[in-house]
């Protein structure tokens, strides 16, 4: 079949474009980590986590999908045999909404198995641990949130975290300069 020279480059260009486009969205999906609780993994020992999901109002998915989010402060209660995240703050955006009164700080049914429920409420319970969300990030299209089951921690365990932490940091440093100069 003899095409000419411009039908040809053209479709070969479609070809490329279109090889582009299928590679950008294997590897453009980027993060789906929306936000991290740093503070959480500072404050408590965390033993166990959980995967939950979580219930929201449209509002809230176009706001997480700005990324607007703050977990420093929430935490996760057990009522009436359900998980509800307090504190959890997810600002609306002004453009998407207008006709609903937002509130940004309202609490939020975490879905979780019955299995997971019954035994985060026996350690809540007997052994008198806390609930904490350590990071909300997107599976499936659909938002997730991760719980972990931690203790406090005293003063002098964060220093220890602290000056392990510096300690790796230091060995790291150490390491690097013996190889540049070998």
């Amino acid at each position: 079949m003899d095409w000419p020279e411009s039908r040809t480059r053209d479709g070969k260009i479609q070809r490329i474009l279109a090889n582009m486009a299928k590679k950008k969205d294997k590897d453009g999906k980027g993060s789906s980590t929306i936000a991290l609780n740093k503070r959480a993994r500072h404050e408590y020992h965390i033993d166990e986590r959980f995967e939950a999901g979580v219930a929201l109002q449209g509002w809230e998915v176009k706001s997480l999908r700005e990324g607007r989010i703050n977990l420093s402060e929430a935490y996760a209660l057990v009522k009436n045999g359900e998980i509800w995240l307090f504190g959890a703050s997810i600002p609306p955006l002004i453009s998407t909404s207008t006709h609903v009164v937002a509130e940004d700080r309202r609490t939020r049914k975490l879905l979780l198995h019955r299995a997971e429920i019954d035994k985060l409420i026996g350690a809540v319970e007997r052994k008198g641990m806390t609930l904490i969300p350590t990071a909300m990030y997107w599976k499936n299209n659909r938002v997730k949130v991760e719980v972990g089951l931690a203790q406090g921690k005293q003063l002098h365990d964060k220093r220890a975290t602290e000056k392990e932490r510096d300690w790796q940091r230091e060995k790291q440093r150490t390491m690097r300069a013996k190889n540049r100069t070998a």
